[in-house]
């Protein structure tokens, strides 16, 4: 199982709140093969590890909000408890919290996961420079194009047209 595991599915479960790269705790207890329970539990008896830039617990309204976006989290939907939040740092601590031979070779998976997502961020915003670039050195050149694009989009003005049949 731990080997069917890609770097794109995990990526997939990489999730964007409060500005930062996260992994909530019901898709990691799922990858590592634990109860949610279970793997919160580690954790509370290693606080220490796990310090407020290492892992948060979402707020309702958060909850609310990735479970209404991402599909695979419809299971949470109805839990009593707000789902804990683990930055790339805390995934990390937490192959030291559960000592498991899956969890190491998860806990490698994730981290080129996190890897890989950071190198495509890195790339799109080279691409973004490189394009700003060219629309500011290409722009006076291009204007013409641009103005024809806009004639072309424009709607033409209808004529009323004349109604058929007898007119009195």
């Amino acid at each position: 199982m731990v080997d069917i595991i890609s770097a794109e599915e995990i990526g997939a479960k990489i999730l964007s709140i409060r500005g930062k790269r996260v992994m909530l705790d019901a898709d990691l207890a799922l990858l590592y093969g634990v109860r949610t329970k279970r793997l919160n539990e580690q954790v509370k008896r290693n606080k220490k590890r796990f310090p407020e830039d290492f892992m948060f617990q979402l707020t309702a309204k958060e909850k609310e909000e990735v479970v209404a976006i991402c599909d695979h989290l419809k299971f949470i939907r109805f839990s009593p408890y707000l789902p804990l939040a683990f930055t790339e740092q805390g995934v990390a601590m937490l192959s030291g919290v559960l000592n498991s031979d899956r969890a190491i070779k998860v806990n490698i998976q994730i981290m080129r996961a996190f890897t890989g997502l950071r190198r495509m961020l890195l790339t799109n915003r080279d691409m973004r420079r490189k394009i700003e670039e060219m629309e500011k050195k290409y722009d006076e050149q291009f204007a013409v194009v641009f103005q024809a694009i806009r004639q072309l989009l424009e709607v033409p003005e209808s004529k009323p047209k004349s109604q058929i049949g007898f007119h009195p």
